[in-house]
């Protein structure tokens, strides 16, 4: 989840993200026309559930309707992330095999059969890509089948090699920024996406809500769309089907949900159901009722 220890939202914004602003836009979510709903993102850590179950629970988000999966290659003790998501991380940690390399490979195996779920990796900078080339990295997560990159805590001193790499292995790039984020920050979040702008919904950890509720930024959203053509997303404290309307009264193109997401999966852990049923439960609950369909 995007990560705010390396600046306030007060002075530069999060140095959570690669970002750059060449690329061609990847098709996250279709475009919204008045009084549809917003597209739907959901969250999760490779591993947990195992990865032998992506091959039927991506399968499963593509015919749901889901827009965008959040695919996080795990790392431990995310200041950013709650006890739920930290809980999966440290799963995912402990009981797979879910580096990288695991990922991609699975994800390669996957991607032949998903029509309209589109893939954002996010991956952290010091656990997962700090002993790696950029260049080569970037181009072996294009080849996977990834849609977009969102690194993690990735040092500002590097954002620009990152923006090159990405470039040129045809890569987009998911940017983010706060709501309290500066107006110049927001600006420059918003022109160098090009897979999707990650609006974090308030300054905390995930699973918690802006105390104004979710429709209270619609005005951040309107700033936003002078400065991109790219999808906005609204991410943190989204974890029902009122929250999913509520972002798109906002004007967002989509809604991320993480924290209750990860929960489903734990029950299915805790209770001993399967996982990809449970997520397909979850999933028709928070799907607004005319973005429900099956393929």
């Amino acid at each position: 989840m995007p990560d705010p220890t390396t600046a306030t939202p007060a002075a530069q914004g999060p140095a959570a993200t690669a970002t750059q602003g060449t690329a061609a836009p990847a098709p996250f979510f279709p475009t919204r026309r008045p009084g549809t709903p917003p597209g739907l993102a959901l969250f999760l850590n490779a591993g947990d559930p195992p990865l032998p179950a992506l091959h039927e629970l991506l399968p499963m988000l593509d015919e749901e309707g889901v827009d965008c999966l959040e695919l996080a290659v795990p790392f431990p003790d995310s200041v950013t992330d709650g006890p739920v998501i930290r809980r999966s991380a440290r799963r995912a940690l402990d009981t797979a095999a879910a580096g990288l390399d695991d990922v991609l490979a699975t994800l390669a195996a996957v991607r032949p059969r998903l029509h309209r779920l589109r893939i954002a990796l996010l991956a952290d900078w010091s656990h997962t890509l700090k002993h790696r080339d950029p260049a080569t990295t970037t181009r072996e997560i294009a080849a996977a089948g990834a849609d977009g990159l969102l690194v993690h805590a990735l040092p500002p001193r590097l954002r620009q090699t990152y923006r090159d790499a990405a470039t040129t292995a045809g890569l987009p790039l998911v940017t983010t920024c706060y709501t309290s984020s500066p107006p110049p920050t927001q600006a420059q979040a918003a022109t160098e996406a090009t897979a999707y702008l990650y609006l974090v919904a308030h300054y905390g950890r995930s699973g918690t809500a802006p105390a104004t509720g979710h429709a209270a930024l619609a005005r951040t959203v309107t700033a936003l769309r002078a400065h991109t053509d790219s999808p906005i997303a609204v991410g943190f404290g989204v974890s029902t089907r009122q929250d999913v309307e509520a972002v798109g009264a906002a004007g967002a193109d989509a809604a991320i949900i993480g924290s209750a997401a990860v929960a489903a999966v734990e029950h299915a852990h805790h209770s001993g159901t399967d996982v990809t049923e449970a997520l397909r439960t979850f999933v028709r609950q928070v799907l607004p009722a005319p973005a429900h369909h099956t393929a």
